[in-house]
């Protein structure tokens, strides 16, 4: 198991074992890179033992807490550290506080603590799902545990089945959501929640510490300008306490609102220059290069510009398939950046992720408003003069004229209907027609009307898009290289602060209009109005080019797998070829993923 993530961790490696329980860890040494920082690591009394995935960003504070000896019903004598790591902080303060110790931790993790004498296991992960855990649980027989899919594969205790019941939403979301994976009875701990095992493997349940749906809603008679203090205020925060590092450091650039910000910030508290890191292309249409360099000159950073051509872009493709842990449709631009910027001896970096969902800078933020804002006329005959044209208004610039057609068919237009349409590869319909097996999770999203509309759409992408794609791929691609990215607009506090919000605060009247006021002077305008580009690569012609025969060698396998329906995969594929704006290359690309890496890790069915 170790063997398998080896990437994640190439500083050191432990193991522990004791009985029916066994600990392994790989280390990626961030903070106190000295061999005191050794997992799996043990309580100053010997009684518990951690392995631990992540950074407690709040550590000294609640270290120094913890250092101080309290009085109440009994004395609380202070915890004798012997390290200067964060992991003995997260064993001292659940020496103390127990399940509660969750409470005052800030900050992205995955850990498993062993009681010698109770003989359990508390398992927990980070609020928002910033780093994963998955897990194998055969009632009374096994428990195991890892960071990484692959390792649980190569434990040669969980079955290499596919889980058939999630195929479906693979097909139409080009992932899995949250708790499930593509592997029978493989699951993941949820963000947010903790769970106890103990030692006779008896049922267990997980359990919540911290939920977005719990946060309260800002005080409506709150100053727009009070607003801004405080984003500023919580921003500035995060990204100050994200800073802590003993190891090289840099941050992402992409010229863009978000990845500007984080590094203008940065600058203000660093005194030496921060390293920046963008990929760039040597054709024009793709390149972000001279943003980027706008931002670096503006804020005097030690600039590292990797320019590549779109040729040297996709020879990198088989290595990034292979680095996928889990299939994804997405995560290549996360590998190359990554590669990149550890061969320049980083070690950790910031990146903007996260602006988008928490400040409306999607499209289909105020393109979703406005229809929900206009339900009213869901309820009419779809034939009825003027509708469909009111749509086609509201979605003219979308890529997909059939998600057109599908929302035009909704039985209303709340975000918890829209939402997963929005976000969608496939509609249901065409995923149901490429498998021989039902779908058994469902694709809804709760409602919860005391947020604004806004508010629920960003809770959809907390709970949905950012764990189940953007983070998880952004872990396993950056990991693949052993460098950690770190996200500071997903600390907590600010994204409490910002979801409990009202509409008219936050609308995106201008990009990300709270956020550029909030922090107003630290970018230009031009970088503030830019157009938005993203990884945008010609995938159609490739994929009807120098990757035809991959692809088309990995569609002919998926057909013939009895999940699926022979003729409407085939039928699929040749549709691409004749006709790529009917059968756009993003509804192909992640089953070509999804065959790969069945295939790469042997699994049955």
């Amino acid at each position: 198991m170790l063997q398998a993530i080896a990437h994640r961790g190439p500083d050191d490696e432990g193991t522990f074992a004791d009985n029916n329980i066994a600990l392994g860890h790989r280390r990626l040494s961030i903070i106190d890179l000295s061999k005191n920082g050794h997992q799996p690591m043990f309580s100053a009394d010997g009684r518990y033992a951690i392995v631990y995935n992540g950074e407690l960003y709040n550590y000294k504070s609640l270290k120094l807490e913890l250092q101080r000896a309290q009085s109440g019903g009994g004395t609380t004598m202070a915890y004798p550290f012997q390290t200067q790591s964060d992991t003995e902080v997260i064993l001292a303060a659940y020496m103390r506080w127990g399940v509660d110790c969750l409470k005052y931790f800030n900050g992205m993790f995955a850990f498993a603590i062993w009681d010698k004498e109770k003989k359990e296991l508390f398992i927990a992960r980070d609020r928002l799902g910033i780093k994963p855990l998955y897990f194998y649980w055969e009632q009374g027989k096994t428990f195991a545990f890892a960071s990484e899919l692959r390792a649980l594969l190569k434990s040669g205790l969980v079955p290499k089945k596919l889980n058939t019941g999630a195929l479906h939403y693979y097909l139409k979301r080009q992932t899995t959501p949250s708790q499930h994976t593509i592997i029978k009875d493989v699951q993941m701990l949820l963000p947010g929640y903790y769970t106890i095992i103990r030692e006779d493997l008896s049922p267990t349940t997980q359990k919540p510490y911290w939920s977005l749906k719990d946060i309260k809603n800002q005080p409506e008679d709150t100053s727009y300008e009070e607003v801004c203090t405080n984003v500023k205020h919580l921003l500035y925060d995060s990204v100050e306490q994200q800073l802590v590092s003993d190891a090289p450091f840099g941050a992402f650039l992409s010229g863009g609102i978000d990845s500007s910000l984080i590094v203008a910030i940065m600058s203000k508290y660093l005194t030496k220059k921060v390293d920046t890191f963008s990929v760039n292309f040597e054709e024009d249409q793709f390149n972000e290069g001279p943003y980027a360099r706008q931002i670096a000159k503006q804020y005097d950073t030690h600039h590292h510009d990797i320019v590549l051509s779109l040729k040297s872009f996709l020879s990198k493709l088989p290595a990034a398939l292979n680095a996928m842990d889990h299939p994804s449709g997405d995560g290549m631009n996360s590998y190359v950046v990554s590669e990149a910027t550890k061969k320049e001896g980083i070690k950790m970096v910031l990146s903007g992720l996260g602006g988008d969902e928490l400040f409306a800078g999607y499209p289909f933020f105020t393109r979703l408003y406005k229809l929900e804002k206009a339900n009213w006329a869901s309820g009419f005959p779809k034939p009825v003069v003027g509708l469909p044209a009111h749509i086609y208004k509201l979605f003219k610039n979308s890529s997909s004229a059939d998600k057109l057609i599908e929302l035009m068919n909704l039985p209303n237009w709340k975000t918890e209907t829209t939402y997963p349409v929005m976000r969608s590869a496939l509609s249901s319909a065409e995923a149901t027609s490429l498998l021989n097996v039902s779908a058994s999770l469902a694709d809804t999203i709760s409602l919860d009307e005391r947020f604004g509309i806004l508010s629920r759409l960003t809770i959809d992408e907390l709970s949905s898009y950012l764990p189940d794609t953007l983070l998880r791929d952004t872990d396993q691609m950056s990991m693949a290289h052993a460098l950690e990215v770190r996200v500071p607009f997903l600390d907590y506090r600010l994204v409490e602060y910002v979801v409990g919000l009202n509409d008219k605060t936050k609308y995106p009247v201008t990009p990300k209009k709270l956020l550029t006021d909030a922090t107003k002077g630290l970018l230009p305008e031009n970088i503030i109005n830019r157009p938005k580009m993203g990884f945008t690569f010609p995938w159609a012609m490739w994929m009807k080019g120098e990757l035809k025969t991959f692809c088309e060698a990995k569609m002919i396998c998926l057909s013939k797998r009895p999940q699926f329906n022979k003729d409407n995969v085939q039928y699929l594929w040749q549709s691409f070829l004749k006709d790529s704006n009917k059968t756009p290359w993003h509804k192909i690309w992640h089953l070509v993923v999804l065959e790969n890496w069945l295939t790469e890790n042997e699994i049955d069915g």
